[in-house]
């Protein structure tokens, strides 16, 4: 028999929002949902929605309008606002600004035990080495001792991630953690928060408007529908199934291929053969340039040779080229 899962987190005919001097505002109503331990859960859906309004009911920083929030056990109800999120069974990473920039990594990531601490607010043994064991585990022991100011957009965050592990909380939740940081730092933070939620056996809920990592990253989808709710799946399910596509209507893009759509204004069809990288960005190339790329034989075929940077470029009268510029250059 299939062992049923708790969830560490629940909702339970949850409605968020906004109650405002003509009536509720209401975001989302009657959302039954769950996180589970070791698993990553990705938020999405278009700006504006109420992902960061739906992070914060969560957290405990926002009344529910209705229904309920049990964290591990501990029950939020509607109309009742704890003083903050509930410390030992839930942290957050909010978009809030750090300002005390003069206190060091370790100073902050020490702010993780403040809500196992006594009156006199003073770090045991213990303490300090779950400090230690916080940034060991983002692998950011060499910044220790460097002040908030010297560190780099993507720095911070690592050390915003290693206070919320400090913490020791078995539910995380994240608000934009990838926000104004480059592609290689978005990527080391979103591998990052799925190794620890297997590792440490954690439930993570990110909410990103970040759609190609979230695609190849996370065990579940919440997405944000139009009709005030919430669908939910895995990554690959929702994507053949359209929902995607529904909500977001990209425009030029297909969510199927992960590709740009281009639009063949050459009028004129390529066939093209080869392996591996080499092949697949030669395609790209093509179609970037105006050209249709078909499997079929055509009067215009080209021989991808080698890989990456030893590739070379045969077309059918036998002209060579070593670079796509010089390819797309000579054809017609």
């Amino acid at each position: 028999m299939k062992q049923t899962i708790t969830p560490l987190l629940s909702l339970q005919a949850l409605t968020v929002g906004y109650v405002t001097s003509v009536g509720s505002n209401i975001l989302f109503e009657n959302l039954d949902l769950g996180l589970n331990a070791g698993e990553l859960t990705c938020f999405m859906g278009p700006n504006g929605i109420g992902k960061s309004t739906l992070i914060r009911t969560l957290a405990g920083l926002q009344t529910p309008l209705a229904g309920t929030v049990r964290h591990a056990g501990a029950l939020l109800p509607s109309g009742q606002k704890s003083n903050g999120p509930l410390p030992q069974l839930t942290s957050v990473v909010l978009t809030d600004k750090v300002t005390s920039v003069q206190m060091n990594v370790r100073e902050l990531v020490s702010f993780g035990r403040y809500p196992y601490l006594g009156w006199n607010i003073t770090l045991s043994r213990d303490d300090k080495d779950k400090v230690e064991a916080a940034l060991a585990e983002v692998h950011i022991q060499h910044l220790a001792s460097h002040r908030l100011f010297e560190l780099s957009d993507g720095q911070l965050q690592m050390v915003m991630i290693a206070r919320a592990l400090a913490q020791e909380t078995p539910v995380i939740l994240l608000d934009e953690p990838t926000a104004h940081l480059d592609l290689n730092n978005r990527v080391e933070v979103m591998n990052l928060l799925r190794r620890l939620a297997r590792k440490l056996d954690k439930a993570i809920l990110i909410a990103t408007h970040e759609l190609d990592l979230a695609l190849q990253t996370a065990d579940l989808i919440w997405l944000a529908g139009r009709e005030k709710t919430l669908i939910t799946g895995m990554p690959e399910d929702l994507v053949l199934s359209g929902v995607f596509d529904e909500v977001f209507q990209f425009k030029g893009y297909n969510l199927k291929t992960g590709r740009v759509q281009h639009e063949a204004y050459r009028g004129k069809a390529v066939s093209v053969s080869g392996h591996g990288h080499a092949l697949l960005w030669t395609k790209n190339a093509l179609e970037r340039n105006g050209f249709e790329v078909i499997s079929a034989p055509s009067g215009l075929y080209i021989e991808v040779v080698g890989v990456d940077d030893a590739t070379t470029w045969v077309l059918q009268d036998g002209n060579t080229f070593h670079s796509l510029r010089a390819l797309l250059a000579h054809l017609p």
